[in-house]
């Protein structure tokens, strides 16, 4: 049964080191109740009261890295249902397929895809975070020399194993053990063999069974025989099944304590119709997937898939903010136009995305409105004529600039007279309402 906050702080030395990051000892026993820390924070915490605090402050959903190094990827620790209850913590890896019988041009073509799969969307750099590679041949060696060839061409992706034969698993755990692979998969008839090869290399296993019956006795099986760290394929293929499964297991592990089914998931949603397997792989993301396993890596697909996963996995209580200060794009000069926004980041890369496009060098300000966009921002009164001039005298921009011109967005056009009042010696332009419209603008000030 999970302790309560005071249970934990009893256990606790009750320095108020601050060691753990936190103010006080009851601070952080709040917290660790909560499920919001680990109790490896605290570093004078008692062997006595890990043995007493280590079970009841374990995360529902066990927590664990899929790879090796700066890029591995964070899976479980998740606490909530739903993500207006509280953020969702670890976005689920996004991973491609590919079999070993595929000859080693086009093994290293799909690693490299991987490799340079990362693009920049609102601030954030989102990728293709692991490549699955499948013993599709059924020989050993040639399994082998393929995932070495795949781990060398894409040097920061995790490696899945998808592999049901153990001689052929164990070969190629032992090549890239360093890198931490996830085994795929053990289920009732090879679980002994996978979880002797994942327990001696100390490297995850996926438990996969048809059904969550079978699947939670499985996991109780592979924790026996000393296999700490589990993946779940519960057999769900369809949108229907995923929904169903992984809403059922993540209400089972927070709902219940049910430890059998408390860990991170792996859903296959490869299909031969891509459109299809998108819209399968958004519900696996939506649902609860740590792990969504692709056929492919293209440019559209990941894009979309990015903006989902990106979508679920932020604070739907904090608005997304980019740095206050002056953006300069495409190397300005002194008589370089001056525009001005907010801070919230999907306004930010709108706008600077627009003015990138109308190839004008130009400066952005851009203001800190606590991640509000410009309407939103104005209406709460954190975009206002007196702040905005405030911000412009303080940022030192005028000394950069010779014809002192500030362009407001076209939505608050109202500022404009007084704004001009408190800026003194500046001229303010009304610039569009709609960012679509930036580049015609720009150029038709430039010509």
């Amino acid at each position: 049964m999970a302790l309560t906050g005071i249970q934990i702080f009893k256990l606790l030395p009750k320095t108020n080191c601050k060691k753990c990051g936190f103010p006080t000892c009851l601070a952080f026993a709040m917290k660790l109740a909560q499920g919001g820390v680990e109790l490896s924070a605290c570093p004078d915490v008692s062997e006595e009261a890990k043995n007493t605090l280590g079970e009841a402050s374990a995360p529902p959903i066990r927590s664990f890295s899929l790879g090796s190094g700066d890029m591995a990827v964070k899976m479980g620790g998740e606490n909530v249902m739903f993500r207006h209850d509280k953020k969702f913590i670890n976005p689920c890896a996004l991973a491609i397929n590919i079999t070993d019988t595929l000859s080693n041009d086009e093994l290293a073509a799909k690693a490299e895809e991987v490799a340079a799969s990362e693009m920049e969307r609102v601030g954030q750099k989102l990728r293709i975070d692991a490549i699955s590679i499948e013993c599709a041949s059924g020989d050993a060696a040639k399994y082998e020399a393929a995932v070495k060839l795949v781990a060398d061409k894409a040097p920061d992706a995790a490696i899945i194993l998808n592999c049901k034969d153990a001689g052929a698993a164990e070969a190629a755990v032992k090549a890239i053990a360093d890198r931490k692979p996830l085994i795929y998969c053990a289920t009732d008839e090879n679980a002994e063999a996978m979880a002797n090869i994942a327990k001696t290399n100390s490297v995850p296993l996926v438990a996969c069974a048809d059904g969550l019956e079978a699947l939670s006795a499985l996991t109780e099986k592979i924790k026996d025989l000393g296999v700490e760290d589990i993946v779940l394929d519960s057999g769900a293929k369809t949108a229907k099944e995923i929904i169903e499964n992984n809403t059922q297991i993540r209400r089972s592990a927070l709902k219940k304590s049910f430890k059998p089914l408390g860990y991170p998931i792996i859903n296959f949603v490869t299909r031969d119709d891509a459109m299809l397997e998108t819209s399968i792989a958004s519900v696996a993301i939506a649902k609860y997937a740590s792990i969504v396993v692709l056929s492919s890596v293209e440019k559209w697909k990941n894009l979309a898939l990015y903006t989902v996963r990106q979508n679920i996995y932020t604070d739907p209580q904090v608005p997304m903010q980019v740095e206050q200060k002056i953006y300069e794009i495409s190397e300005p000069t002194a008589d370089s136009p001056l525009m001005i926004t907010t801070n919230f980041s999907l306004t930010y890369f709108i706008v600077s995305g627009e003015v990138e496009n109308s190839k004008v060098p130009s400066r952005l300000a851009v203001m800190d409105c606590e991640g509000l966009s410009v309407l939103t921002a104005w209406a709460a009164g954190k975009f206002t004529a007196a702040k905005i001039a405030q911000f412009i005298t303080e940022s030192g921009v005028g000394d950069q600039v010779n014809n002192k011109e500030l362009i407001l967005p076209g939505q608050v056009a109202i500022l404009s007279g007084a704004l001009e009042d408190k800026l003194e010696g500046w001229k303010i332009t009304v610039g569009p309402r709609e960012a679509n419209a930036i580049p015609t603008y720009l150029k038709s000030k430039e010509a």
